[in-house]
């Protein structure tokens, strides 16, 4: 149902406005001024009540203090005036707090009950003029409490939801970004290395300039191809074709590449993305600023943690902060850790939890 359908149902409501006609209607002795005042309780009440429709629900809660006053005026003469504290009634259970709300049921139940009481209307019908309004005003009110919390929850769960996709839009970028920096760094370098190395081979071997200018274009396309996947957000690296990569960026510059593994080693396929990643940074950082002339890749299970170990016998280069805090905040998410040691060469160790690596 729409929201102007449902803001006209609400004018429904004042039907009940109906009862204090009740008492002219069938009292012979009635006059103009009784029909007067029931003229007067709705020229009075359907403004306020109008006005309240035009407010946040939250801001209502003036309409109880009005409609209560109204009705303690009205009631002595009419009776059937009561029901404007059943309107009093639904507006505080709607607007405020559960222990107020019921505060003002027990007031208006009062009001209801010592009006009727004093009221020159004969038994039986006196108890006409007050159970049933009593009732209504428990009975709408505890409804009324209901219709708040649950705006409430819905309120409080839309604005979690909002956090929560901010949060997943947050964290997109993150990824997005952590894998374009590991994606990029990695070729870029690879292609500035190349690139430095055809400069120094096209006057001197020309066909090993031109065979490194094809790896250049290769490089660059795979690069292309893994930024597409990474915004696609499907990609998912392979830690054998990371080392196989590595060991041709880094054989073009002059560094050869050792790995050692446990042949039974199985990883799932998240952790794999991880280290995969993790390593191509750690080697990329070889290449970037080591010196180096060996790298060593060592992949093992020692005390229920798959741990990688990456060292270079260069001059101890540092990882890049982007590239150190992007690999951490990968393995992190595993429950492992990252440790960087060395001044005469580094060496970089990646633990993670074998339960979840395997």
């Amino acid at each position: 149902m729409t929201t102007s359908r449902l803001r006209a149902w609400t004018w429904v409501h004042l039907v009940y406005l109906g009862l204090p006609a009740f008492q002219p209607i069938f009292d012979p002795a009635a006059d103009a001024w009784d029909w007067a005042l029931v003229a007067f309780i709705v020229a009075a009440f359907v403004p306020m009540y109008a006005m309240s429709l035009v407010r946040p629900w939250q801001a209502r809660w003036w309409l109880t203090v009005p409609a209560t006053v109204l009705g303690v005026l009205a009631v002595s003469f009419n009776a059937g005036a009561a029901v404007l504290f059943v309107y009093a009634a639904a507006c505080a259970g709607l607007t405020e707090t559960r222990r107020t709300a019921l505060r003002w049921f027990g007031f208006l139940t009062t009001l209801t009950v010592v009006s009727g009481v004093i009221s020159a209307t004969p038994m039986p019908y006196k108890l006409w003029n007050i159970l049933p309004p009593v009732l209504f005003i428990w009975v709408i009110g505890l409804v009324q409490i209901a219709e708040a919390a649950r705006s409430r929850a819905n309120t409080e769960l839309r604005m979690e939801n909002a956090r929560i996709e901010h949060l997943a839009t947050v964290s997109e970028r993150e990824r997005i970004a952590r894998d374009l920096h590991d994606l990029l760094g990695h070729s870029l370098t690879a292609v500035v290395m190349r690139a430095q190395l055809v400069k120094q081979l096209v006057d001197v071997d020309p066909e090993r300039a031109r065979a490194e200018v094809l790896e250049i274009e290769r490089t660059a396309r795979d690069a292309l191809s893994e930024v597409r996947a990474t915004v696609s957000g499907w990609r998912q690296a392979s830690l054998e074709a990371e080392l196989d990569a590595a060991r041709g960026a880094l054989a073009s510059t002059g560094v050869d590449l050792h790995v050692r593994r446990d042949p039974d080693l199985t990883l799932v396929g998240s952790t794999e993305h991880a280290l995969a990643l993790a390593v191509r940074e750690a080697i990329t950082n070889v290449a970037r600023h080591a010196g180096a002339r060996t790298c060593h890749v060592g992949i093992h299970a020692v005390d229920g943690e798959l741990r990688v170990v990456v060292a270079d016998d260069g001059t101890g280069g540092g990882l890049d902060g982007n590239g150190l805090s992007g690999m951490r905040e990968r393995i992190a998410a595993l429950g492992g850790r990252v440790h960087r040691t060395g001044t005469a060469g580094t060496t970089v160790t990646i633990a993670v939890p074998l339960r979840v690596a395997t």
